[in-house]
């Protein structure tokens, strides 16, 4: 696919995105002024994340102490690569990399993205990956993120609206369940 092509892509299926039942940009938006901000998320503030991601995992995120809420958000400010990050992230309970990339997109929308399962199946589709996910880990967050910046670059969009565009694409041309 051309430059051109993928930015009229990325544009199209951002359209779109607001059809879908994607977590929303203007929340994620939100909750990054705030980690901004404060330098830390709080785990009120974590479960509202995970809420959004994914409403029937949220209540894990309960189990997590206060104090290591903010401990790990903060550190995560503070690594150094994209693996150890989301790594950091993935160690809070309610929090598999789908949903630490919502963590990382709201502290960052121009360098990550919300990834899932979704995003996994069109950036196979573009052929950027191959075969199917059903589940993630930090390494596969690794592996969708870099095309992400390759799009994002090329098209001149954050690599977060990339994201949703490519959430967006799947939820328009899959036919059939999710999994």
């Amino acid at each position: 696919m051309e430059p051109a092509d993928r930015d009229a892509f990325v544009a199209e299926n951002l359209d779109r995105y607001a059809e879908t039942q994607g977590v929303l940009p203007e929340r994620l938006a939100e909750f990054g002024e705030a980690y901004r901000s404060q330098g830390h998320l709080t785990r009120e503030q974590l479960y509202e994340i995970a809420y959004e991601s994914s409403t029937r995992s949220a209540y894990h995120v309960e189990k997590n102490p206060e104090s290591r809420c903010r401990e790990v958000t903060r550190n995560a400010r503070a690594v150094d690569g994209d693996f150890s990050t989301i790594h950091l992230i993935t160690g809070l309970a309610g929090f598999k990399a789908p949903t630490a990339s919502c963590v990382l997109a709201a502290l960052d929308g121009d360098r990550h993205a919300v990834v899932d399962t979704r995003v996994w199946a069109s950036l196979e589709r573009l052929g950027y990956l191959e075969g199917r996910k059903e589940s993630f880990d930090a390494d596969d967050y690794v592996t969708m993120i870099e095309p992400i910046r390759d799009i994002a670059a090329e098209t001149g969009h954050r690599a977060v609206d990339v994201g949703y565009a490519l959430f967006a694409h799947d939820a328009h041309v899959r036919e059939g369940t999710l999994h």
